[in-house]
This record gives C-alpha cells, structure tokens and sequence, in this order.
C-alpha cells in the first residue's frame, strides 16, 4: 500500500469511528468537563497521604523549618481540587437535579471541609494498622518498611481515605480511588466496606473485600481471600442490601479463603483455614480448615500416596497451635 492509500485508509477509519459516536448508545456520551479527572483524583490521593504521614512524605523540591507551611500549601491544592472534582460528581445526586455551578460548587466546598476534618481519625486508625503489620509480620524490621513498602499498608490507607468520603455521600471518586489502589497493589477494597482499627493484610495480592462487608478490630487477612457476596443474580436489586459477610474482632483467615454471604458471620477469635470455602456462621473462637487433603509424591514415574511410601513423612491430626497449617 502507497503513501496516498495509506492516507485515504486512515480518513475513512477516522470517518467511520465518527459516524459510530452519533448513535444513540450510553457510551456515546461525550464531554470535557462534565467527569471526573482520574489523574488528578491519583494526584489528591498523593497530597492527602502526604497530609496523613508528614514526616514520610516530605516534598523533595522545598526545604521548610516548621511544619505549617508545607501542611498549609498541601491543604490549600487538596481543597481547590477535591472541590472541583467534588462539583462534578454532584450530579449523581438526586438532591442536585437543577443546582447552579455556583451552588453545585458551594456544596462540594462544604463536603470537602468536612471530609477533611476526618484526617486526624484516619491518622489514628493508620497508626494502629501500621501497629497491626509491624506485630503480625516477623519479616518487618521497621515500621519505616511497612510505610513505604508494603502494598497491604498503601491500600488500607486509599481505602481509608476513599470510605470517608463514600460515608459522605461521594460518588465516583471514592471508587476511582480504590481501584487506583487495586491496580498498583492487587488488592481490591470497596471503599463502602466499614473495617475496624488494627487491620492487617500480608502480602495481599488477590484479595477482595466487597462493598459491605464488615471488619472489626485486630482482624488478619491473608493473600488471596475473598469475603464476597453469595450470589449476584439479583442484579440491582439487591442495592443497599447486606450481601457480604461480617467478621467480628480477632479473627484470623488464611490465604486462599472465601468467604461468602451476607447473613455469614465469623465469630470473635475464629481461626479461617487456607482454602476454605465458607458460606454459614461460624462460632467464635472456632478453627476451620479443610480436613484430610492427601499428599501424593511421584518417584521414578509411579505416583503414590504419602502412606504408601517408606519415607519419614508423619501426619497428625491438628491441635490448636498448629497455626502452620493455615499459612501458605
């Protein structure tokens, strides 16, 4: 194909996808200013955890002797900006019908300021899940490392904040935010879930954490578990209505495990297995795990069972501090 074909092959694609865009379909809605800016929304969460942890994320480009000046110029950009984006996701609110820019921005700017009073408990609750990771990690050497390092740390803070804002009546914003965090880190939290202080995630990737589950304190999650809801069938109509499980204080659930349902309970202290399939209430202090998995060893092209070889393997049935188990 010549340059001049090449030309005429480029116009009729272009003019093509042109005509497509005139249909009457949902996504042929195009506009410029009417949505959300996912890469200033990214930029907010940025100053906002520099708002949250000061001393770790120190701007490179000044040097300041005091706090207030860094801690003003910060709340300054997040206030215009947050506002403007604020504005724009007005319009998802039924009270906003015919509201005037001037009135949609006067009510962002109202929600802003009272979004921002919560930063002082949001420091309180990350100071306790950075406790959280620091006592439940043996491979942590500083609590400098979980701040900076673990993905588990950065998402229970976007998660943090984004739930601040959902509990404020947000929309779209907070689940921009969360999935940001989700695709940096693996680990996917719905910013409508309520989670308790000393919340600990290790490693994290895979995890999911649906839209109204509820977590209490001193709760461990590990790689790969889902506290999902049992069924979506119902589509729509099972908005606002309870469809993820509850996990109450002190309960640990190893990698693997699903959990299901919103009528499911797992009870204070409870221990959840690795690889556990669970869509029913479980007791407190209960330990559950998938009982009798059998081990098979190939050698020299024939495949055995573990019992069957004459070999130091020993099984045993597993009291309450084989918490080894449950650890993939």
């Amino acid at each position: 194909m010549n340059d001049e074909n090449l030309d005429q092959g480029i116009a009729k694609l272009i003019d093509d996808l042109l005509v497509s865009y005139e249909g009457k379909k949902y996504i042929d809605k195009v506009s410029t200013y009417e949505y959300p800016d996912a890469e200033v929304v990214e930029k907010l969460i940025e100053n906002l955890k520099r708002l949250i942890l000061q001393g770790f994320y120190k701007s490179k480009y000044y040097k300041v002797l005091t706090l207030k000046t860094p801690v003003s110029t910060l709340m300054e950009d997040v206030i215009y900006n947050l506002t403007r984006q604020i504005a724009i996701v007005c319009k998802y609110n039924a009270d906003c019908g015919d509201a005037t820019d001037e009135e949609l921005t006067q009510k962002a700017r109202c929600v802003t300021l009272k979004f921002l009073k919560t930063l002082p408990k949001i420091r309180e609750y990350i100071e306790t899940d950075v406790e959280a990771f620091f006592e439940g990690d043996p491979a942590a050497y500083s609590r400098d490392e979980i701040i900076y390092c673990y993905p588990g740390m950065s998402a229970i803070l976007t998660y943090r904040l984004a739930h601040e804002l959902q509990e404020l009546g947000v929309r779209l914003i907070p689940r921009i935010m969360t999935e940001q965090a989700h695709s940096r880190t693996g680990i996917d939290i719905h910013p409508g879930a309520t989670i308790g202080k000393y919340f600990f995630i290790d490693h994290g990737t895979g995890i999911v954490i649906g839209e109204t589950t509820v977590i209490g304190e001193h709760v461990k999650v590990y790689q790969g578990v889902t506290l999902g809801a049992l069924s979506t069938r119902g589509g729509q109509s099972l908005k606002g209505k309870k469809r993820h499980p509850t996990i109450e204080d002190h309960v640990t659930i190893y990698s693997g495990a699903s959990i299901l349902g919103g009528d499911t309970v797992i009870g204070q202290g409870a221990v959840i297995g690795g690889n556990t399939f669970i869509t029913r209430s479980i007791p407190a202090g209960a330990r559950v795990s998938v009982k009798n998995q059998e081990l098979a060893v190939n050698l020299s092209g024939q495949s055995k069972n573990v019992k069957d070889l004459s070999v130091n393997f020993e099984t045993k049935e597993l009291d309450e501090n084989d918490s080894w188990f449950y650890v993939i």
